[in-house]
């Protein structure tokens, strides 16, 4: 019997959902796009994907993988059980549920740049249809859902909470980290209406172990910007803490691993060159941004991001001040980069420190190599251009270099050939734990 209560769009959406016969259209098919379409292939939903990269969408339907960290065995058990890759927009009144997972870069003036999240949006508006759920998963700005999503919704006469279901549930993707998994990852989720955020539940309760309900998609946007500033800032302290313990001789990660003994009142961050990554140097702008709306200015955000984005002048500070105790200078050196992706054991290159790293080093007249078996050969980026590959790791090609610089402390690299046959390290990551006279913690 028909629950009169509720819209009937959303009973009919409800029931499809729990008895997995809804198709899930994934927009985006990159780090969270991708793993979301495998959790709900493997949950027994069919998966329509659409992005406009037709060389992925080709690798996928084929069954191969473009990250790492996803194997193409799981992508070919997606395809047999009905997942499919289109560059075809045209298509999104197929599915019952659509989630976007585009970026959300910031433009030149570190403003927030919304131009993927809306262009998206609008070529989905005309193949949209009744009964269908719209879930924006980029992480973005509070009011960007009902500001910008649901105006577009509206002006195709769709009634949010009646015919069509607009929630936010921020991705939550920790590329590389073995321990969690798209599933086990609780999900936050707030909607437009309360209509909304119960479809929002039955969309992602159907996959994923824990879902978090909020009141709104104003405050599931800000526990987004929350979960990200909160890592930012700390990373800012801990690299500020960095500099005072060099100038006091004091070894920063000696003290972090006696600090992370006391068992409550403290969770331990590590210092590094920079930040890098999708979320961490990005989100906290979004929210300065927008506080400036109401006339607020977030002090305390903006120098946590003034210090990490020094950091990777610092190392090379410190860096040219190891050489020349050496009787070198940075001009002619030559210096090979350990590690370009923006954390261990991934290929992800998006805001990674260690690429300013190279041109700054580039900039003052070294020669720069680079080591990663992440990233055999440098991409093509927006910004950044080196004309390189990895190079490979030998004893011979080790000792010919004058600096290795430890950028992004991979597990594949062997640390005891480095520092065996290096002149001089320059360690970023506090792998070299012990004094060793020819590393140089920074």
């Amino acid at each position: 019997m028909r629950d009169e209560s509720k819209p009937a769009y959303l009973e009919q959406l409800t029931a499809r959902l729990s008895e997995r016969t809804a198709l899930i259209g994934i927009i985006g098919l990159g780090y969270v796009g991708l793993p979301l379409t495998l959790r709900y292939a493997e949950a027994g939903f069919r998966v329509l994907g659409i992005d406009i990269d037709g060389s992925k969408v080709e690798r996928l339907n084929r069954g191969e993988s473009y990250i790492n960290h996803v194997p193409a065995a799981d992508i070919a058990r997606a395809r047999s059980q009905g997942f499919e890759a289109t560059t075809d927009f045209t298509r999104a009144g197929e599915p019952d549920a659509l989630i976007i997972c585009v970026p959300t870069p910031l433009n030149p003036y570190r403003e927030p740049d919304l131009s993927f999240v809306l262009e998206t949006t609008e070529a989905l508006l005309p193949f949209m249809r009744p009964g269908q759920v719209l879930s924006l998963e980029s992480t973005t700005y509070p009011g960007t859902t009902e500001e910008e999503l649901k105006p577009r919704l509206e002006s195709r006469s769709f009634v949010i909470g009646r015919d069509i279901f607009l929630v936010f549930s921020p991705e939550r993707e920790d590329p590389g980290n073995p321990d969690f998994h798209t599933r086990t990852i609780p999900k936050v989720c707030g909607g437009v209406t309360p209509a909304c955020l119960e479809a929002g539940i039955a969309l992602y309760g159907a996959a994923i172990d824990r879902v978090v309900p909020v009141s709104s998609t104003r405050a599931a946007e800000l526990t987004k910007l929350l979960e990200n500033i909160h890592r930012a800032v700390n990373i800012g302290l801990v690299n500020e803490m960095k500099i005072i313990a060099d100038r006091m001789k004091i070894d920063i990660h000696e003290v972090i691993r006696a600090a992370a003994t006391k068992p409550f009142g403290f969770t331990p961050y590590y210092p590094g060159p920079g930040l890098g990554g999708h979320c961490i140097p990005i989100d906290p702008f979004y929210l300065t941004w927008k506080a400036r709306e109401y006339g607020l200015h977030t002090r305390f955000i903006e120098l946590a991001g003034e210090i990490n984005s020094d950091m990777p002048h610092w190392v090379v500070s410190k860096l040219t001040d190891a050489l020349n105790q050496r009787g070198k200078a940075v001009m002619g050196s030559r210096v090979l980069v350990l590690g370009i992706a923006y954390k261990k054991d991934v290929e992800d290159m998006r805001e990674s420190p260690s690429v300013e790293l190279m041109e700054i080093l580039r900039d003052k007249g070294a020669v720069v190599d680079y080591a990663d078996p992440h990233v055999p050969v440098f991409p093509r980026m927006r910004e950044h251009h080196f004309d390189l590959k990895s190079v490979e790791l030998t004893a011979q090609r080790i000792a010919s270099y004058d600096v290795v610089l430890l950028a992004t402390a991979h597990s594949a690299f062997d640390y005891d050939l480095v520092r065996q046959y290096a002149s001089l390290i320059v360690d970023t990551r506090g792998v070299y734990l012990a004094a060793l006279p020819n590393v140089v913690k920074a």
